[in-house]
């Protein structure tokens, strides 16, 4: 969809620090742009991009937007609401999601309904300080089926300029094998910058070569 496209240049000209289970701060918003680029024997290269969003509209409330388009064919959208669930302090934390949107392919569209529980852990190491989130989640497209989710997100957080990020998705429903995609990636933040650039490569289980993935997070 060419003004999800319009979206992403828009922003790239203009951080998700994977939130988890993790509220934006009352008053705070936080914008993710991506774009995911493979090589491809019918068209040169394919791409997919994404968007995504958080503000907190209230200390105990997280509204968000989720898009992801894939080329013209297939993509989606999501609106949420993150809501607390617990705070075990050094032990981790959990957080709620619910969201719904639609689901296309080409020029139809379907409902999407979602669930998440999310827990988020920060931890210390000698070499820098980190975050762990695990998200675990129903989601139901109605004109297909429910997917069961699972994904991982750990990344360190030094002082540095580079740091490391890690984040693995999977996706299953019952009549189909597992759907997975995996992507190691850098991310690069100047000191005292509220941008951080994220540069990295994704594996997926639909595709025999390697996408290459450039990224804009930004904290207001």
């Amino acid at each position: 969809m060419r003004w999800v496209s319009f979206i992403l240049v828009w922003l790239l000209a203009a951080s998700p620090a994977w939130s988890g289970a993790w509220l934006r701060d009352n008053g705070s918003a936080f914008v993710s742009a991506a774009v995911t680029a493979f090589a491809d024997q019918s068209h040169g290269y394919d791409y997919k991009g994404s968007l995504y969003a958080e503000y907190g509209l209230r200390e105990n409330l997280t509204l968000g937007l989720d898009v992801e388009q894939n080329r013209d064919i297939y993509g989606h959208a999501l609106i949420f609401a993150r809501l607390p669930v617990a705070d075990f302090g050094n032990a981790g934390r959990f957080a709620a999601e619910l969201a719904v949107g639609a689901h296309h392919q080409q020029i139809r569209a379907w409902a999407v309904y979602k669930a998440t529980l999310s827990y988020g852990k920060g931890f210390q190491t000698g070499w820098a300080s980190g975050w762990v989130a695990i998200d675990a989640a129903l989601e139901y497209r109605t004109h297909d089926a429910l997917y069961r989710k699972l994904d991982l997100t750990a990344g360190l957080s030094s002082a540095r300029l580079i740091n490391p990020l890690l984040q693995i998705e999977t996706a299953y429903r019952s009549d189909r094998p597992l759907h997975w995609r995996i992507r190691p990636s850098i991310m690069i933040r100047a000191k005292d910058s509220p941008r951080t650039w994220v540069l990295g490569v994704e594996r997926n289980v639909a595709r025999k070569n390697t996408g290459i993935r450039l990224a804009l997070w930004n904290t207001f």
